[in-house]
């Protein structure tokens, strides 16, 4: 995978960024104070539980800002390419840069990326050959981090004790 940063200016990009943050700021604030921190305080849940929501959260947000930010495998401007692979390469007809086969131009980031799957407006950059691992690790732990939530507000209204304290 390729270790350079990757960064795309794109409004619908950055309010899909926008939303998905405030998504998570909202479950990583609201839900603990609402429902974690009381059933803790009260004996029904451990810490364990308090500490693995968080740990969640944590690696879903840092899942997604690696996704965003990593190279997808844009090609470079002046590459060279050998003389045993020139059958392998195409023209670009958008960008007249000469690409492997399996490039594509993306249309909102103006270049070619190597094995391109597509561009995602939710991490605001394109999913192609260096950052398609990255992308899947950010769909598995918001799946994680999503079940959990729900399997915590299944619990909250229907297994744990009604909180003897008054909870906003």
């Amino acid at each position: 995978m390729g270790q350079r940063i990757h960064f795309v200016i794109d409004p619908q990009g950055w309010c899909c960024m926008g939303l998905i943050i405030f998504v998570w700021l909202y479950n990583t604030v609201f839900i603990p104070k609402v429902i974690l921190f009381p059933h803790y305080e009260e004996g029904n849940i451990s810490l364990v539980t308090v500490l693995c929501y968080y740990f969640c959260s944590l690696f879903c947000i840092g899942s997604l800002l690696r996704a965003s930010i990593a190279d997808p495998g844009k090609l470079p401007e002046n590459q060279k390419i050998p003389i045993t692979e020139r059958e392998y390469w195409e023209l670009c007809n958008k960008c007249n840069m000469m690409r492997p086969k399996r490039s594509h131009h993306c249309s909102r980031c103006g270049h070619c990326v190597r094995r391109m799957d597509h561009h995602c407006p939710w991490i605001n950059n394109c999913v192609g050959e260096d950052n398609h691992w990255l992308f899947l690790q950010l769909c598995f732990y918001t799946q994680i981090f999503s079940c959990y939530t729900l399997i915590l507000d299944f619990c909250h209204y229907y297994y744990f004790l009604p909180l003897k304290k008054d909870n906003w």
